[in-house]
């Protein structure tokens, strides 16, 4: 049997000149939003899309703290990618971990890897180890920044630049949300920026160890997220808003 093609990282279609016209104009995203808001929180998965936020972040000055969700069950090559990234830029990534008892809870009520067993545990494992943390990470902002582009999957065709995240009462702004696949990479090739190891074995998208899988090429680029769950339960809950 032959092993499938896997996802690789695309070819640039984007000229020089655009690459440097949507890079100043994030730029000027970001330094926008710091300016408006008096705590600005930006969520780090490690992945692509965050770290060109990342880079861009430290490229404007802006006033933006970087934290990531340390889960407890991410893969060993994002665990260290927080120290690649703290060591390439200067800069300190605080890690936000979920609370013991809120696992054990968990663990208690459909065992370690239950969230295989369909929607329900699979919210209840993301909310332990996500929701909560992020909730907590997020008291005292008045704003928070993530790497969500609407090309990413269907249920992001409606992504905006500015939102209004309901739960948590705060705006919510996705800088990369009119950026392509290929725009992403290019900027990551042109600025030199670290890429998380797992993009260079098949990982377009990344998440926790045991949710994340390879995708096969032609495949959609979300399609190893909670791969055993219908199209659209692809997200964990993170991100409930309203339009701006």
């Amino acid at each position: 049997m032959m092993t499938p093609e896997l996802w690789t990282i695309p070819p640039s279609t984007i000229s020089p000149a655009e690459l440097a016209e949507k890079s100043a104009a994030l730029i000027n995203r970001l330094k926008g939003i710091s300016e408006r808001f008096k705590s600005v929180r930006f969520a780090t998965s490690l992945a692509a899309e965050d770290m060109v936020l990342t880079d861009a972040i430290c490229k404007s000055k802006a006033k933006i703290a970087l934290f990531t969700l340390a889960t407890g069950r991410l893969h060993q090559e994002t665990v260290d990618m927080v120290k690649t990234t703290e060591d390439h830029y200067g800069i300190t990534i605080a890690k936000v971990y979920p609370d013991e008892s809120d696992i054990q809870a968990f663990i208690d009520k459909y065992g370690m890897n239950g969230f295989y067993e369909g929607e329900e545990p699979k919210k209840a494992c993301c909310g332990a180890r996500k929701i909560k943390p992020l909730n907590a990470a997020l008291l005292g902002a008045d704003a928070w920044l993530t790497g969500q582009r609407r090309e990413q999957s269907t249920t992001r065709i409606d992504l905006h630049f500015e939102e209004h995240d309901e739960s948590r009462g705060i705006a919510k702004f996705n800088p990369l949300f009119d950026w392509t696949e290929s725009d992403i990479w290019a900027y990551i090739k042109q600025e030199n920026v670290p890429i998380h190891p797992l993009h260079l074995k098949g990982y377009p998208s990344i998440g926790c160890e045991p949710c994340t899988r390879q995708v096969k090429k032609g495949e959609d680029i979300r399609a190893g997220r909670w791969w055993w769950l219908q199209s659209d339960s692809k997200e964990c809950g993170l991100h409930v808003n309203k339009q701006v």
